[in-house]
């Protein structure tokens, strides 16, 4: 069994999710917000969800870790690393509770789980599968470095994707 870990940033604990966290979690899912993840989800859909986040690190050795603030204790969302039949690649995901939007949150997590996917679990590409509407998805995908790859297969047809750059050597 693949141990999940704990990845700690400046202001980030990143860890497994719990039970503790599956409430917030379910709400943000059953929300107009979830439009861009195929939402508003019904609550039997979003526990769906949240299983495959926990049950890719069995499967697969990577997956979903909750933003957890160490200051506070507080989760402010999600990271992850998603993979299986319907991704045709890696793909480097994340959400963010609206009361932590604007404050780089989503950028320090991905960031340190891209390095982390990179570095330690040594895949050599990693994309984002973002709908066209999502603008704040993109603009964290370009911050973090990502390119718009038009060539790249993607489980939706209509999703652009953004292939990230190796944090190391620029692949």
């Amino acid at each position: 069994m693949t141990e999940i870990p704990t990845i700690e940033t400046q202001r980030l604990i990143l860890r497994p999710l719990t039970m503790d966290d599956w409430p917030e979690y379910a709400e943000l899912m059953s929300s107009p917000r979830a439009i861009y993840m195929g939402g508003p989800h019904a609550t039997t859909a979003a526990w769906g969800m949240f299983c495959h986040d926990a049950a890719l690190w069995t499967l697969t050795g990577q997956g979903a870790l909750m933003l957890e603030e160490r200051d506070t204790g507080r989760c402010l969302g999600q990271v992850g690393i998603n993979s299986g039949p319907f991704f045709p690649e890696h793909e480097l995901g994340w959400l963010v509770y609206a009361h932590a939007e604007g404050k780089g949150y989503g950028y320090e997590a991905a960031s340190a789980l891209r390095d982390w996917a990179f570095n330690v679990r040594g895949l050599q590409t990693i994309v984002s599968y973002i709908a066209p509407g999502n603008i704040r998805s993109r603009k964290l995908a370009e911050r973090l470095g990502g390119e718009l790859d038009a060539q790249a297969p993607r489980p939706d047809p209509a999703d652009l994707v953004y292939r990230h750059p190796h944090p190391v050597v620029g692949k």
